[in-house]
């Protein structure tokens, strides 16, 4: 039987900018400021109503640290979105000069602030739903929101869907998941709120967790791996208030500008659930994530000295969501790349975060610091080509951030947000010189002065 074919009306929009940004998340959020500033005009189309993705939806903070020979790899925007929240009262540095904490919620307001005094504009609560092709150019964008269905015209176009959601509708080749086609696993963050910090820190300290304040906490208990709180896990799972598996992966840190609140790096979500561009299993993984956190919150009342108290403070509106799609771009970066500290000719990001792959089945966490291989000296890095966020053939389109042409490995050590922050910065320096002198081609740019362009933003590659 065949089924009728339906077209749906879509007017198109008598305007046209430089480049439009398909997603105002971790890598996009970066784009299009850095776009803004480099004189294009520029539109942020978001999901959401803020900008930040995983760090602010998702609720993943702190950043994870990315350091060689104790020098932050990630500069640039980075630095200013981090003295920003500082500034307010929304970021931290502890003692031993981490300056990767901050509050969520905060995050949400700076990164707003910066595209809009760049001169970008944003488009919140709004889908992109097809690409509108001409051979290999993107012309326009068809968006759905609260104003029906349009057509958006572009120079260039950056996807930082995180999912490659345009690229793939546009042709791009790609990968996903592991060689099964299995993916890391996806988490629901949260927080609880109402916890005595001061005696939860005396506390995790007693049991042989150290913190240097009740301002600066990370505990955690993994399976397995040495944790002074498994046996606690253990009672509570014998007690039943836990399952056996929400002791796969447990981790708490302080929030700058949130005294007495905790952000959950958990649960982890069920297994058969682990592909975060598969809209059932987000959906699965929202409901899974409640129910794991109510018995995680009854855990922490019952056996975390200060946190008799505590309640759900937030629920991330948005799944935690580790790998998806991967386009296939100009170059292919590797684990063998990672491990011998390649560099690119080409470079537009340094990374040293290691592979750190979260298996929903096996071996539930590889996250690998030491070993014989350049990557585990403590000066090392490996670079990141300009060409592994080109998608393949396609001309005016880039794709920074965690679907950048990897391996699945590979992919696990580049995905973190400060490597998205660097990628985006890239993209969008990239996209307005594209659009506004080589006609929306990509590969058009002099990446040697796309280089020195992001040093002297502060950059460091």
């Amino acid at each position: 039987m065949t089924l009728p074919v339906h077209t749906l009306p879509y007017r198109t929009l008598d305007r046209q900018w430089d480049v439009l940004v398909a997603g105002g998340g971790t890598a996009g959020a970066m784009a299009g400021i850095a776009a803004a500033r480099s004189g294009a005009s520029v539109l942020v189309i978001e999901a959401f109503g803020s900008l930040g993705g995983t760090g602010t939806n998702a609720w993943v903070t702190p950043l994870m640290r990315n350091v060689s020979g104790g020098q932050n790899l990630n500069r640039g925007l980075t630095d200013e979105l981090k003295a920003r929240l500082i500034a307010r009262g929304d970021g931290g540095v502890d003692r031993g000069g981490n300056d990767n904490w901050f509050n969520p919620e905060g995050m949400k307001v700076v990164l707003e602030q910066m595209l809009l005094e760049s001169g970008g504009e944003a488009l919140y609560h709004t889908h992109v739903v097809a690409p509108v092709m001409d051979g290999q150019n993107i012309r326009s964008l068809v968006i759905h929101n609260k104003g029906g269905l349009q057509a958006l015209p572009a120079r260039v176009v950056i996807d930082s869907t995180g999912d490659a959601d345009v690229a793939v509708a546009a042709g791009a080749g790609f990968h996903g998941g592991d060689s099964d086609g299995i993916h890391q696993a996806m988490s629901l963050r949260f927080t609880l709120a109402g916890i005595d910090t001061a005696r939860l820190c005396d506390f995790l300290r007693a049991r042989g967790q150290g913190q240097e304040s009740p301002d600066f906490m990370h505990f955690w208990m993994v399976w397995g791996k040495g944790s002074t709180l498994e046996g606690l896990f253990r009672q509570g799972v014998d007690a039943g208030l836990l399952q056996e598996r929400d002791g796969d992966y447990f981790q708490g840190f302080s929030v700058p500008g949130r005294p007495g609140e905790i952000s959950f790096n958990c649960p982890r979500i069920r297994a058969d659930l682990n592909d975060g561009a598969n809209p059932w299993h987000l959906t699965g993984a929202q409901i899974d994530g409640r129910e794991a956190i109510d018995r995680l919150t009854a855990f922490c009342r019952a056996f975390l000295t200060g946190c008799e108290s505590a309640f759900v403070g937030t629920y991330a509106p948005m799944v935690g969501v580790r790998e998806t799609r991967r386009i296939v771009g100009d170059y292919t970066l590797t684990l063998e790349d990672i491990l011998d500290c390649r560099t690119f000719p080409d470079s537009i990001c340094r990374n040293h975060y290691p592979v750190d792959i979260h298996s929903p089945r096996g071996a539930k966490l590889i996250h690998e610091r030491e070993g014989s291989a350049p990557y585990f000296a403590p000066d090392a890095f490996h670079e990141i080509p300009y060409r592994a966020i080109l998608p393949q053939q396609l001309r005016n389109v880039l794709v920074p951030g965690r679907a950048a042409s990897s391996s699945f490995e590979a992919q696990s050590a580049i995905r973190v947000q400060q490597n998205c922050h660097t990628m985006g910065e890239a993209a969008g320096i990239a996209a307005a010189w594209a659009a506004r002198e080589w006609g929306g081609d990509v590969r058009a740019v002099d990446v040697a002065a796309l280089q020195a362009e992001m040093r002297a933003r502060g950059g460091y590659v």
